[in-house]
């Protein structure tokens, strides 16, 4: 297991709550699961498991909300197969009879530092190692790499990402943030579960346990 630490920060944030259905509402903070696909998007191998440890929150919780501009259905899968059997048809979906407005409760300003570790898979080769790999994030963050660009929750919230410094301290808040969204269990591809842990901010740092 290799450990390195990430600062990332914002405009605006939404990782949304499960239990409020088509109503975007953020948590209080970022979760572990987009934490890590925030570590996924600047680097990703099948050698190595990203696990999160802890973030630190670095900003005041501060909130914004507004509207926008959502499409109220997805083209069905059976379509997207039909099609692509016969090798023509029709997958667009038209904006202007499928526009739904919604409203949200997003996060503004943000700011995090994301301690978290990696560990090496079955699929690691003979030729890799966790020096290798930490090196490569290291330079990757350095150089302002990503195989995509990170995001806060929702595409539209770009996430920036650099090295942290001394001066990246955590606010001084202790709160409990209540039940979280941890991760999504795929161990079973027919019955994929969430998992949920009850959320903790001591002095803006907020732990994550090992589930």
């Amino acid at each position: 297991m290799k450990s390195i630490s990430l600062k990332v920060w914002g405009d605006f944030a939404c990782f949304t709550r499960p239990e409020m259905k088509v109503e975007r509402v953020s948590y209080d903070v970022m979760t572990p699961s987009a934490a890590r696909g925030i570590l996924e998007a600047i680097l990703w191998k099948p050698a190595i498991a990203w696990r999160i440890h802890s973030i630190a929150v670095l900003k005041p919780v501060r909130w914004i909300q507004f509207r926008r501009n959502e499409l109220g259905s997805k083209i069905p899968p059976t379509n997207v197969t039909s099609v692509m059997k016969k090798g023509a048809g029709q997958l667009g979906t038209f904006i202007e009879d499928d526009r739904q407005q919604r409203a949200g409760l997003f996060l503004r300003d943000v700011a995090y530092v994301i301690q978290a570790e990696f560990e090496m898979t079955n699929k690691a080769g003979s030729s890799d190692n966790p020096a290798k790999f930490a090196e490569m994030f290291k330079r990757r963050v350095e150089n302002g790499q990503c195989h995509v660009q990170p995001v806060f929750g929702c595409r539209e919230f770009s996430a920036y990402f650099s090295l942290p410094n001394e001066d990246d301290i955590p606010i001084n808040e202790t709160k409990d943030l209540g039940w979280m969204l941890y991760d999504m269990d795929f161990s079973d591809a027919n019955n994929i579960q969430p998992k949920f842990f009850r959320a903790q901010m001591n002095k803006g740092l907020v732990e994550v346990p090992s589930l």
